[in-house]
């Protein structure tokens, strides 16, 4: 966990974060409801038609009361209160559906937005992950997208349906009697002032709020994927107070938010029982009024319209608070969807039905950021079936190139070329069917031992799994785990120690039978007496491919046809392992040094 700032937004983000409700961001949720339009349709038809039922209820009350009640006749009265309750059931029935779909519909549009990101995300370079945190894009899969949900499945219908509920109340009131609907009219203008002032401070609110948010997801992701340093250094403290500054600030723009939005509804709700104060006085001066221009059964139904069209005015500023967080929301999703790539196979690219295994390195310079190269004019070739190692201090450029080579990044400038050919113009998942990667970070996901293994191969029986391990010589040392090659390996491999982990991706490149092996230190975390076991089983599964071979152990590669020696990203000597020795050189010094520690 790196030291705690605060949430600081530049000037292109905080004129993102003052925009009010944006309607391309609207249509472009709307176009996730295309392929589920039938139920979309059938759902706008519940919205209209509970719009309309709720000030219908309201005007029935005002009619009884004028009609039947006042007249004293039982039997219409009766017949009203049948009609009324008829109607209510009637609403209730159209609210269940109504908001069964809205749930239904919300839902499916989630979960399509979900998937969109992560096809997103598998699709992304390198690059990108090296640039953006885990936690960030969490956050984008979780709060931002539950965010949408409610904007989708609340936000959206119940406001059609309480700004239809205004508009019928409205015009029923329009109908009733005019003049008492010019004091309705005169609070169109209120409301727009205040809708004005509050919008730019929640917007902001609400998306400070998520950036923030974000900050939380990615300390939080960083501090449970280093629990082990964490608590071996005994920073548990100092973790949780750098964490308890983050909560703190997070907590801190909630609490603006509240405040503003503690201003915004109270308001809203006030001028709402203002101008019914307003409608009581107007209405009972033109009742009582020599004119009569009001008549009292007028006035009663034009109340409990009143009543309608303005109980909406207080949830219409909570769904407002809502809609704007799914807006920075959505907008953040959004930008991660609309980010592309850094690069992406060329149009023309072929896929590789056959591999000989030459690899060509061109005058290649690399770097991960622009101002900071890693490689620096490397040029080597590696005929098909021989063996190449890399070695060098450690930073000096060996896993960038196995990166290289995996088609992980592109370099700029120079080129790398399979048989002849660019890899620019080779499809990636082609290229990577024909390869193996061992790295010395060894990621295994939640599942059986034999699960991972098969990733290689999702087809592959258990006899060929069996096959592969004995083909390493480690099946042995697989079976004797708790349930053999059926036992469960935690997340990120928890449960079980590094050699077994290693030892499990070995035998994940053994299965794939590539025709190119790119070896990252792969025996770093085997014993001495295993890694002797796995090298005398790889001169087997070396003959015939192109294989790469990156070790700080000298006794790795002392076999090796070509032996690259790399410092501060360039290629110092080549050779083999003898002429190399013979040279005197740098490969010489690094030799005696291992064989000091004892690890040549």
């Amino acid at each position: 966990m790196f030291k705690f700032k605060p949430v600081k937004i530049d000037a292109q983000s905080a004129s993102d974060a003052l925009k009010p409700l944006s309607m391309g961001i609207v249509r472009r949720l709307a176009k996730y409801t295309e392929p589920y339009r039938s139920k979309r349709n059938w759902l706008v038809v519940l919205v209209i038609s509970r719009s309309i039922q709720l000030p219908i209820l309201a005007w029935m009350v005002g009619w009884a009361i004028e009609g039947p009640i006042r007249g004293g006749h039982m039997g219409d009265t009766l017949w009203a209160a049948g009609a009324f309750a008829l109607m209510a059931a009637f609403t209730q029935v159209t609210l269940h559906f109504r908001h069964r779909l809205a749930l239904e519909l919300g839902e499916l549009v989630i979960r399509d937005i979900r998937q969109n990101l992560f096809d997103h995300l598998q699709r992304m370079t390198m690059s990108f992950f090296h640039r953006i945190k885990g936690g960030w894009i969490i956050s984008r899969l979780t709060s931002d997208v539950e965010a949408m949900r409610t904007g989708v499945q609340e936000a959206l219908f119940v406001s059609m349906v309480l700004c239809g509920q205004m508009i019928v109340s409205a015009a029923l009131m329009l109908w009733t009697n005019w003049r008492l609907f010019l004091v309705v009219l005169a609070l169109a203008p209120v409301l727009a002032i205040l809708n004005r002032i509050f919008t730019r401070r929640l917007s902001y609110q609400h998306r400070i709020i998520q950036e923030s948010f974000s900050r939380v997801t990615s300390s939080l992701a960083e501090s449970i994927g280093g629990i082990r340093i964490t608590q071996g250094f005994v920073r548990q403290d100092l973790n949780a107070e750098l964490f308890q500054e983050l909560v703190v600030d997070h907590s801190r723009h909630g609490v603006n938010m509240a405040r503003v939005s503690g201003i915004f509804l109270p308001l809203l709700e006030f001028n709402g029982q203002f101008f019914i104060a307003m409608l009581l006085l107007l209405g009972s001066y033109l009742a009582m009024t020599p004119l009569h221009t009001v008549e009292l059964g007028d006035m009663v139904r034009f109340f409990f319209l009143a009543g309608i069209f303005f109980q909406p005015i207080g949830p219409l500023g909570g769904q407002y608070n809502n809609a704007l967080s799914a807006m920075a929301g959505a907008e953040r999703v959004f930008r991660l969807l609309d980010t592309p790539p850094d690069w992406v196979d060329a149009p023309d690219a072929v896929a590789l039905e056959k591999v000989q295994g030459r690899i060509e390195f061109r005058n290649v310079s690399f770097g991960y950021e622009p101002d900071r190269t890693v490689l620096h004019d490397v040029s080597f070739t590696a005929e098909p079936g021989r063996t190449i190692a890399l070695v060098g201090h450690t930073g000096c450029g060996k896993t960038t190139i196995i990166r290289l080579i995996a088609k992980f990044y592109q370099p700029a400038p120079g080129q790398v070329l399979l048989d002849g050919r660019p890899l620019s113009q080779v499809q990636s998942d082609s290229l990577h069917r024909h390869m193996g990667i061992v790295q010395q970070e060894n990621f295994l996901f939640t599942g059986s031992v034999a699960d991972n293994i098969r990733l290689a191969r999702p087809g592959a029986s258990e006899a060929q799994i069996i096959a592969a391990a004995n083909r390493l010589d480690c099946l042995d040392l697989l079976e004797c785990m708790p349930d053999g090659l059926q036992t469960r390996v935690g997340e990120r491999g928890a449960g079980i120690s590094l050699g077994q982990r290693q030892l499990i991706c070995f035998c994940r490149a053994m299965l794939a039978d590539p025709s190119i092996l790119l070896l990252d230190e792969a025996t770093s975390s085997v014993d001495a007496v295993t890694e002797a076991r796995i090298q005398a089983s790889l001169g087997k599964l070396f003959e015939g491919r192109t294989c790469f071979v990156v070790a700080h152990r000298l006794s790795t590669v002392r076999k090796a046809n070509l032996v690259l020696v790399l410092d501060a990203g360039r290629i110092v000597e080549s050779g083999t392992h003898e002429e190399l020795l013979t040279l005197g050189g740098q490969y010489a010094m690094l030799y005696r040094q291992f064989i000091k520690s004892g690890q040549a």
